[in-house]
C-alpha cells in the first residue's frame, strides 16, 4: 500500500478511508492492537459498554447512550454502517462528529499504521473513535460491534458491561454456519469479572452464554425474559399507524418502571428498550449514579433513522406528491425481515407497495420472502453501491427461489424512479416500505430529505 498523504479535504480523506475497504475484512487483533499502541492505546482508561449481536443492537446502543447523555454523563457512541454520511459512526451526545475532527483524526492515525501491513476500513474507523473518545473526554462511550465479536476490531476494549441482544444465522462465510457456531464467536466479548446483559436469547444461545459467563467468572448476568421482564403497551388510541407512540413496562431486578415511553417504532423495540435499561441498571450496580426516570427518558427521545422510521403522506418524494405514508425498514437478513413482517402485519393498509433493494452477496430469498408475502405490488430496483444486485438479478433469484411472484412487479433502474412510480401508484390509504438493505435505505433517505449523496459505505 502507498502511503496515504492526509488533506484538510474532508471527502479526499474519507475517499482514502474507503478505499480500505478493497483489503476487505481482517479477523484478528493484531494488527488493531499495533495500530493503538502506536497512537499510545487511546482506548485504555476510557470507560465503555459493548454491545453485540445479529440485530438491534445499533437501536440498544442508541437508546443506552440517549439515556446515558439525559443523565448527564459526556457520551460517546460507535456504530456502523451509516446510512448517508461517513460522519454518523462517531457520535458524542448524539451529535455527528464533526468534518474538521475527522480531518484531524485521519492524519492522526494514517501514521499509527503499517504500509506494509493496510489496516482495515473498519480497523482504521474504530482507532479513530476511540481517539476521538479520549481526545473528547467522554464519560462514557457505547461501542457497537461491526461483525461477530471476538475477533472484531472492537474487542480489544474491556468495558464495563459487555452485552449481546441475539443471534440468529448471518455472515456465515465468516463466523460459522450454525447459530451455535456464530453465538460462539459473539460470546467473544464476554470478559472475565465483567457484568453480562443478553437480549432474547434461544436456549441454544443462552447455553452458550451461561456456560462462558460461568466460566469468565462474570459478577453477573441478566437475560431478557428470565432476569428481567418487557411487556408492550399498544399504541396510542387515536393515534393512527404508521409511527404511532408506544410504551412499555419494564421490570429488573431493582428497576420497576411503567409506560416507559419508546421513540422507535415497531413491537421489536421494547425488547431492545428493556436492554437498554438492564444495561443502565448494572451500571448503576457498578455505582454510577443513575436515576431509572431520567434513563427511560432516552427511550422517548432517541433517533436512529432508517429503522421503521416513517414519512407522512404529503412529505416525499422530493416533489411531495405522496397520498400514502411511507416506512424506511434496513432489514437485511432473515430475522430483521420477520421482525419487520410482523410490524407490517398490523398496520392498517389497503394496498402494500414494496421496494426493495438488495446486496448480491445476501440471502436475497430469505431477506424478501416474509415482507413480500404481504405485498400488493413489488418494485424491484438497486441502490448506487456496486455490491447491490440489478433488478433482474433480484427477479431470477425470487422466482428461481420461491417459484412465480404472485403479485404485479417492476423493475426500475434506481431508486428515484422506483419512489416515483410508487407515488403515481399508491392511493390514499394504502402503505408503501423500502427495505432490503441498510444501502437502500440509505439511498432512499438521502434522496428524500435532499441531502447529498450517501457516503461510500
Amino acid at each position: 500500500m502507498e502511503a496515504l498523504v492526509p488533506t484538510d479535504n474532508y471527502r479526499q480523506n474519507i475517499a482514502k478511508l474507503f478505499d480500505l475497504q478493497k483489503f476487505g475484512m481482517k479477523f484478528g487483533l493484531d494488527s488493531m492492537t499495533r495500530i493503538l499502541e502506536n497512537l499510545g492505546n487511546p482506548h485504555e482508561g476510557l470507560r465503555f459498554i459493548h454491545v453485540a449481536g445479529t440485530n438491534g443492537k445499533g437501536s440498544t446502543a442508541a437508546m443506552l447512550a440517549e439515556g446515558l447523555k439525559r443523565s448527564g454523563y459526556r457520551t460517546g457512541l460507535y456504530t456502523s454502517p451509516h446510512l448517508v454520511t461517513f460522519r454518523e459512526r462517531i457520535q458524542i451526545d448524539g451529535e455527528y462528529i464533526e468534518e474538521g475532527d475527522v480531518v484531524a483524526l485521519t492524519a492522526e492515525v494514517w501514521p499509527a499504521t503499517d504500509p506494509k501491513y493496510p489496516p482495515t476500513f473498519f480497523e482504521f474507523v474504530t482507532a479513530m473513535a476511540f481517539s476521538h473518545f479520549r481526545r473528547k473526554k467522554v464519560d462514557l462511550a457505547v461501542i457497537e460491534t461491526g461483525l461477530g465479536g471476538r475477533l472484531d476490531s472492537t474487542n480489544v476494549i474491556r468495558p464495563l458491561v459487555s452485552a449481546i441482544t441475539n443471534v440468529s444465522l448471518e455472515h456465515t462465510e465468516h463466523l460459522g454456519t450454525t447459530v451455535e457456531e456464530i453465538a460462539h464467536e459473539k460470546a467473544g466479548v464476554i470478559k472475565s469479572g465483567i457484568p453480562f446483559v443478553g437480549g432474547r436469547l434461544t436456549p441454544k444461545v443462552m447455553g452458550i452464554v451461561t456456560k462462558t459467563t460461568r466460566e469468565l467468572g462474570c459478577p453477573s448476568e441478566l437475560i431478557l425474559g428470565r432476569d428481567y421482564q418487557v411487556s408492550v403497551a399498544a399504541p396510542a388510541r387515536g393515534n393512527p399507524w404508521p409511527g404511532a407512540a408506544q410504551a412499555m413496562d419494564y421490570s429488573g431486578p431493582g428497576w420497576d418502571l411503567k409506560s416507559v415511553p419508546l421513540a422507535l417504532t415497531g413491537p421489536y423495540q421494547a425488547d431492545n428498550g428493556a436492554m437498554a435499561l438492564a444495561l443502565a441498571e448494572t451500571l448503576a450496580g457498578l455505582g454510577l449514579p443513575l436515576d431509572p426516570g431520567t434513563v427511560a427518558q432516552g427511550l422517548g427521545s432517541v433517533s436512529w433513522p432508517g429503522r421503521a422510521e416513517t414519512f407522512a403522506p404529503g412529505a416525499w418524494p422530493p416533489d411531495k406528491s405522496a397520498v400514502a405514508p411511507l416506512i424506511l425498514d434496513g432489514a437485511h437478513n432473515p430475522d430483521g425481515a420477520l421482525a419487520l413482517a410482523t410490524l407490517l402485519k398490523n398496520a392498517p393498509r389497503r394496498k402494500l407497495h414494496l421496494v426493495v433493494g438488495v446486496m448480491a452477496d445476501k440471502d436475497i430469498a430469505g431477506v424478501l420472502a416474509p415482507v413480500l408475502a404481504l405485498a400488493d405490488r413489488l418494485y424491484l430496483t438497486r441502490p448506487a453501491y456496486h455490491r447491490a444486485a440489478d433488478p433482474e438479478f433480484l427477479l431470477a433469484r425470487l422466482t428461481g427461489a420461491l417459484g412465480p411472484l404472485k403479485c404485479p412487479y417492476g423493475l426500475y433502474p434506481s431508486i428515484p424512479a422506483a419512489l416515483a412510480a410508487v407515488a403515481r401508484e399508491a392511493t390514499a390509504g394504502d402503505l408503501a416500505v423500502v427495505s432490503g438493505s441498510l444501502f437502500t435505505v440509505g439511498e432512499t433517505r438521502a434522496y428524500l430529505t435532499g441531502a447529498q449523496e450517501p457516503e461510500s459505505n
